[in-house]
């Protein structure tokens, strides 16, 4: 017997339409008087940079680049080192300095090690900005700061060209890219998978390359995707093993480097095989940097079923590792992307392994909240924490605490002074059965009816896994 058609449609099955997410560039941007786009940074800003970096090429005196350890950092660096010899520096005459584990380039270390290389010229690239006294004390060396982590403060004496005040916000990759193809007509076919390379490890693979960010189809004919995203993996320890699957959706990516990532802090075969390649098919072969991923791999793969604390107000995940490798910010953009709640809206890990005595802790917004209005502010967000505080714990927690971007923050504080952060987030307590019930009338929370679940592979039985 036919069925009738009446009886297919008595229960209809209607799908759960997914929310869009909006692209990287789908932002509204600063414009001049006269309409035209201001990007990647201020014109005259660019126009500095471009006239610094012809001075290093033709000056034949010492350029030293010092890019962060990250793949976007590192991708700059390896720019602006072949526009300087397209441009007739002499390769003998570029030196390179990787800051240490756990350094920056303000400490009096760093500043030594920087000054006693003697350079002319001093370019950082990527290495987020604060107020400093000059990159080195040597009144005689000039230097150039390319950023694009928020800050309005730099180092003094420095010129600087920052992409930050101009949405959508290029990585310092992209942005020096941009500063460098316009002074040789090679820098573009040379560079340009470079380019690609560090934004999407500091973006993400998925990133659609919309005006006002530039047209990259020539290079990716050239070298496909596939080659790019394969070595942006290999460099950035992108991906999860297979049993974790958590995918990732913010933004700000896991953008430090694999080699940068392992307990060896083994950032020179990085930079060396960047320096040395010329597409991103001979980053792939790289022993070293295939055995650092496994290493990082297997790493995450052991802390991140660690289980959350939430803070008392339901907006704040806080996951609590204890790591020598730098897997932190790994494990927060992981969960960012799967951890969903009304209430969410910033995903921390903090890693009490990294440094000895000190917790070094990476935050992203949730990706359930990335289309919150106003919206979420990783920075105010931990400096408003903080300033509940009637003591001085902002001063003890000094410099490192709450830099980076809006969507991707962190910091590097004293343990006593995080345990302090986290009783000022209330994380772990309970809200109050009044607040709770005062929500559900309102109609902020709504409850279901939740049958039974044939899914074995659940997030209580997942955080409950032993390594």
């Amino acid at each position: 017997m036919k069925r009738k058609a009446a009886d297919a449609k008595e229960s209809p099955q209607v799908k759960r339409q997914k929310e869009p997410v909006p692209d990287y560039c789908d932002i509204q941007t600063r414009k001049d008087d006269n309409g035209s786009i201001l990007w990647p940074a201020s014109l005259e800003a660019i126009e500095v940079a471009r006239q610094y970096i012809k001075e290093c090429a033709a000056s034949k005196e010492k350029t030293l680049i010092v890019p962060d350890k990250d793949a976007d950092g590192l991708d700059a660096g390896v720019i602006i080192h072949r526009t300087l010899t397209a441009l007739g520096a002499e390769a003998s005459t570029i030196d390179v300095h990787l800051v240490g584990k756990g350094k920056s380039i303000h400490d009096e270390e760093e500043r030594e090690t920087m000054s006693a290389r003697n350079p002319k010229y001093i370019i950082v690239v990527d290495q987020g900005s604060r107020p400093a006294p000059p990159v080195v004390d040597d009144p005689g060396v000039q230097s150039l700061i390319i950023d694009h982590h928020l800050s309005d403060e730099f180092p003094k004496n420095a010129k600087v060209v920052s992409a930050c005040h101009y949405p959508p916000v290029a990585t310092s990759s992209l942005l020096t890219y941009e500063i460098c193809k316009a002074l040789h007509p090679d820098v573009a076919s040379s560079c340009g998978y470079l380019c690609v390379m560090g934004t999407h490890g500091d973006l993400g693979n998925t990133l659609k390359w919309d005006p006002p960010f530039p047209d990259m189809k020539e290079v990716f004919k050239t070298h496909t995707k596939k080659a790019i995203n394969d070595a942006v993996s290999l460099l950035n320890a992108r991906k999860c093993p297979p049993s974790l699957q958590l995918p990732t959706s913010n933004p700000r990516s896991n953008k430090s480097t694999t080699a940068r990532r392992t307990s060896k802090f083994d950032v020179i075969t990085a930079w060396s095989a960047l320096l040395s390649a010329t597409s991103p098919k001979e980053i792939l072969t790289n022993p070293r940097l295939l055995s650092a991923r496994a290493e990082i791999n297997e790493e995450v793969e052991r802390q991140t079923h660690t289980a959350p604390k939430f803070s008392k107000d339901g907006t704040i995940a806080v996951f609590r590792i204890y790591s020598a490798a730098q897997v932190h910010p790994v494990i927060a953009t992981r969960w960012a992307g799967h951890l969903k709640s009304s209430k969410l809206e910033i995903v921390l890990v903090a890693n009490s392994g990294y440094l000895p005595g000190m917790v070094n802790f990476s935050c992203r917004v949730a990706r359930c909240a990335r289309t919150r209005d106003p919206p979420v502010n990783i920075i105010s967000s931990l400096k408003a924490m903080a300033d509940l505080d009637t003591t001085d714990l902002v001063q003890r927690m000094g410099e490192s605490f709450a830099r980076g971007h809006k969507e991707a923050s962190g910091g590097i504080i004293p343990q006593q002074e995080f345990e302090e952060l986290m009783a000022l987030m209330k994380v772990g307590e309970k809200p109050d059965p009044a607040e709770e019930l005062g929500e559900k009338k309102a109609g902020k929370t709504k409850t279901k009816t939740v049958e039974r679940n044939p899914q074995k592979n659940t997030l209580s039985n997942y955080f409950g896994k032993k390594s």
